[in-house]
């Protein structure tokens, strides 16, 4: 229906195309339910925790120490002791954790071990178990961090893992399946609109055989520790572990929860590899990607350091540019990959990727970041798939349109950043849906019946609302808007956002929304394999620009390129118009078109274009005729006399008025 098949950019894990149709609108996630409580990361140490007999612990005891380092100084700080939090009201006596009610703190809370992956879901359903569960959809395959719900109570995809009320000693257990370092745990509430669940405090224990259990447990008493969970539903609370404990299984053991709530968790686990000779299933090493590039999350001012290197590396093919500011004043940095950079080549498409507009989604913004690297790198190495996209594409990467939300995201860290802080701009505006609205009237026109011979589903002016100085628009949302309209973009991705039909309906360009990661703001360590991961699909996607017709239309008289022209296919209702230059793009998959040409002033030329397999856009030029009355028009406003010819041509058609 709509001319264009996108089937080989396979991204990682999902991609959901927005066309911009009536009807085909992308919905956005609600926002979640969340609070801004401080986070809370004591923990309760304990004596070094006693494997089962004929197993071996072999983690040591560990005396870490924080170091802030300031230019070349070197601080070395100690934590004191903290008492421990008020407790809260809960479902059962409190538990003791010891005889003077403190507890003895680790001096550092800084996770060392990457997580397990309950939340990239590397950790499946089948390694979760627990004692109970109230529901499937409380199963404990829903025990993941920053997991969310459904709408309804007692849906299939609740948010969180619920133990039955009648459980007296409930437990969820993760299974690393091999041996791992377990270092600590990340734990929050249930994620809900209508209930309040969360868990307060919780045991921890191992096994490697899940049979013979062992726990962590409190240095000063010898009592099993007793960790201080959540305060609120959604903010993520850690605890590491006193002494890490090498184990194949962990089991969480809720003690004590809200009252009037149940003892739901979602969790991660915080767990180190280790070797094991003995184990018959060695664990496969994470895939480590075979290109060079800089595998770590970026802040701002990290950021605008490796896009300055790029662009040093890479002169010839790089320019980097600003779009405007954030709220808070921090620029939109595009890297521009082209082989004549800050220049349109006639007949040289432009297209974009844009990501970063949720700013705790951090994976879309390491990805281009990786991408700019990685198609410099290619092209001095002379790589011809490279080099043939940079100098038949112009490629706009913008990695961070929210650079004030991920600001917050970063500070918080990879693990502790939770599901939405960091996900607004610093005015608290979800730039997702902050671009005008147009498939509303678009839908009410097709309900009316005035589409599409009164209302098209392309070029649709802007409201009159989203224009009032009194507008609620993010400046970060008008400078991409602005960009939009300055550039003649043809393929777009965002990678996650519901800009994709404001862009289908406003400008040329069509573009999707990908959905790149469960985790939105993945460990260092997952970085690579995500880059793997997504890799073919960004050079597949940016190749696709080149499928369909392309070309120029000019003026048949002078030659000369005529701009805002309409380039309609017959049976398709979205016209795309030609660039400054005169040039256009049209996506379209193999067959034949009857395509037409049409501008002011200028008879409408019809021809049939055929789109074949074979790679590159199929050219499908036009020249078009002045009418008379445009020639009048200019030969007048030149102060030149009517020729003979045309002025005859007049009074004919006065005539037949007449």
């Amino acid at each position: 229906m709509w001319g264009l098949l996108l089937t080989v950019a396979t991204f990682a894990p999902a991609v959901r195309q927005g066309l911009g149709a009536p009807g085909a609108s992308v919905l956005g996630l609600a926002p979640p339910r969340t609070t801004e409580a401080p986070i809370s990361t004591s923990a309760l140490p304990s004596s070094p925790a006693q494997p089962p007999a004929g197993k071996k612990n072999g983690a040591s005891r560990q005396h870490v120490r924080i170091r802030v380092i300031k230019k070349k100084k070197v601080i070395v700080k100690k934590r004191k002791k903290l008492s421990s939090p008020s407790p809260l009201v809960t479902a059962r006596p409190p538990v003791t954790t010891s005889p003077a009610g403190t507890i003895d703190l680790p001096e550092v809370q800084e996770p060392g071990c990457p997580p397990l992956g309950l939340e990239s879901l590397r950790v499946s359903d089948n390694q979760l178990e627990a004692s109970s569960s109230q529901s499937v959809g409380l199963g404990p395959h829903r025990g993941r961090l920053n997991i969310q719900s459904g709408l309804e109570d007692g849906d299939l995809y609740d948010g969180a893992w619920c133990a039955e009320e009648q459980d007296a000693e409930p437990w969820l257990q993760v299974d690393a399946r091999h041996p791992v370092r377990f270092a600590g745990i990340i734990t929050q509430g249930r994620n809900s609109i209508w209930r309040y669940d969360w868990v307060t405090s919780y045991k921890v224990q191992f096994s490697n055989d899940s049979r013979t259990w062992w726990g962590s447990r409190n240095r000063s008493s010898g009592m099993d520790a007793v960790f201080p969970a959540n305060s609120d539903p959604e903010s993520p609370v850690l605890n590491l572990l006193p002494e890490p404990q090498v184990a194949r299984f962990i089991r969480l053991l809720p003690r004590t929860w809200l009252k009037g709530g149940a003892s739901c968790l979602r969790a991660e686990i915080l767990a180190c590899p280790v070797s094991d000779p003995s184990d018959p299933f060695p664990e496969t090493p994470a895939l480590a990607s075979s290109d060079p590039l800089d595998f770590r999350h970026h802040n701002y001012k990290a950021m605008r350091k490796l896009m300055k290197q790029v662009n040093e590396q890479c002169p010839n093919i790089t320019r980097v540019y600003s779009i405007g500011k954030s709220y808070q004043g921090l620029k939109l940095y595009v890297m521009e990959m082209s082989d004549h950079p800050g220049e349109h080549e006639l007949g040289e498409p432009e297209v974009r990727y844009v990501a970063g507009m949720h700013g705790n989604e951090a994976l879309g913004r390491e990805l281009l970041l990786l991408l700019m690297q990685f198609l410099c790198r290619e092209f001095l190495r002379g790589n011809p798939r490279v080099t043939r996209l940079l100098k038949e594409t112009r490629i706009h990467l913008l990695p961070s349109m929210n650079p004030d939300g991920y600001e917050t995201a970063f500070r918080r860290g990879s693990e502790m950043v939770g599901w939405a802080e960091g996900r607004w701009n610093q005015q608290g505006i979800d730039l997702n849906h902050n671009f005008a609205d147009l498939n509303t009237p678009l839908w009410e026109a097709e309900d009316d019946g005035l589409m599409p011979d009164t209302v098209p589903n392309h070029h649709l002016p802007m409201p009159t609302y989203y224009t009032l100085p009194n507008a609620t628009v993010a400046p970060e949302t008008r400078a991409v808007i602005e960009w939009m309209e300055r550039i003649p973009f043809v393929l777009s991705a965002n990678l996650h956002g519901g800009m994709n039909d404001f862009s289908y309906l406003h400008t040329n360009c069509f573009e999707i929304t990908v959905e790149l990661s469960c985790d939105k703001f993945p460990h260092e360590n997952e970085l690579p394999q995500e880059w793997e991961n997504n890799k073919e699909a960004l050079l597949t996607y940016l190749e696709q620009v080149r499928m369909g017709i392309a070309g120029f239309v000019r003026d048949k008289d002078t030659e000369l390129g005529i701009a805002d022209a309409v380039i309609a296919v017959d049976g398709i209702n979205h016209d795309v118009t030609t660039a400054w230059g005169g040039d256009y793009w049209r996506l379209l998959t193999p067959g034949d078109y009857m395509v037409t040409a049409s501008a002011e002033g200028y008879h409408s030329v019809t021809r049939s274009c055929r789109v074949t397999f074979e790679e590159g856009p199929v050219p499908c030029n036009f020249h078009l005729t002045k009418t008379p009355k445009q020639r009048l028009r200019e030969l007048l406003a030149a102060g030149a006399k009517v020729p003979p010819d045309l002025r005859r041509r007049l009074e004919r058609l006065r005539g037949q008025k007449d």
